[in-house]
């Protein structure tokens, strides 16, 4: 009989972000708070299952715990495929369920919910392999037809994996190529001039249904024209929280989240991220169902931290949400 709540840490998996979430499932392991048991799950990249260093059924590893910790990013542990399994096994697991980590994980459907609910977003089109004969003559009508610099992405990835800003037609051929390498369907979209921010979410905290973090500014290099993979998860990155906004800019990017979160369906926590257009407004990016939380890179942990929360107390409290099956 276990004295302690054991709780399965699942990170790695099958995706391109594999070594993201080999950190994020390492803080989590070590900042679970004293009742919990950690067990270390290791998912590799042809999907097996590990634990300690043995390749185990994923049936029979979930048999042994009570709960699930979800630090998989990327492909399968993002877009509905591990929280159907975990669904399907009547697992409690942290984050959210299937269809809501479905819509977040897609950039088309996510932007077209926020849409329909009036939030702004860049002006974009929807590319399709099959839908293309030529992609020089692509290039060259989009440079034509579409606002610049724009900027290209994989219509479903993370931590900006695929994606490249363009201002003349050789780039705008090399970006469609680069993201058309990792999926057949693709976002062009207008670039947006602004500061990046990143807005989180946790539910049920500090007695409030959803509790917006304060938002990070995530400063980019002086050279840097997004928030690319390198400068997602550089350790020297600067993040300013409070960022440099004005109060109605912070109110409106914490109300933004929190609306993006209940049109998602999303659960537990999550962040959105924004652009901050000194004249425009503020346009709605992405939104992510799990947030990486890798000591010195998240932008989730600096917003925690700047509430005064730990990431031990967070933890534990996303831990009860999972076990009362909020």
């Amino acid at each position: 009989m276990f004295s302690k709540t054991r709780v399965a840490v699942l990170r790695g998996g099958p995706s391109s972000e594999y070594h993201v979430s080999l950190k994020t499932g390492a803080n989590v392991l070590s900042r679970l708070p004293e009742k919990y048991h950690a067990l270390d799950v290791l998912i590799d990249r042809d999907g097996m299952w590990h634990l300690k260093g043995k390749v185990e059924p994923s049936e029979k590893i979930l048999g042994k715990v009570d709960v699930v910790w979800n630090a998989l990013h990327g492909e399968y542990g993002e877009d509905g495929g591990v929280q159907h399994l975990l669904e399907a096994h009547a697992i409690p697991f942290t984050g959210s369920g299937r269809l809501a980590s479905a819509l977040s994980y897609s950039k088309i459907l996510a932007k077209k919910i926020a849409e329909n609910a009036g939030i702004k977003t860049p002006q974009y089109r929807i590319l399709r392999s099959e839908e293309i004969s030529s992609l020089p003559a692509l290039a060259e009508e989009l440079y034509r037809t579409f606002p610049h610099p724009s900027i290209v992405k994989p219509a479903s990835s993370g931590s900006s994996i695929g994606v490249s800003v363009a201002t003349t037609p050789e780039e705008l051929f090399s970006a469609l190529s680069t993201a058309f390498s990792l999926s057949d369907v693709i976002l062009i979209e207008e670039y947006i001039e602004g500061k990046e921010a990143s807005t989180g979410i946790i539910e049920g905290f500090r007695g409030q249904k959803f509790y917006p973090l304060i938002p990070v500014e995530v400063v980019l290099p002086q050279d840097g024209r997004f928030l690319d993979f390198d400068t997602r998860y550089a350790e020297d990155r600067e993040h300013r929280c409070p960022g440099g906004f004005s109060n109605r800019e912070k109110e409106e990017l914490q109300a933004l989240a929190t609306t993006i979160h209940k049109l998602l369906g999303l659960r537990h926590y999550s962040r959105s991220e924004f652009i901050v257009h000194p004249k425009r407004g503020i346009f709605f990016l992405e939104a992510d169902s799990v947030p990486d939380l890798h000591e010195g890179v998240s932008p989730y942990l600096h917003s925690l931290g700047a509430v005064g929360a730990t990431t031990r107390d967070f933890l534990g409290h996303v831990l009860s949400l999972a076990l009362e099956r909020n």
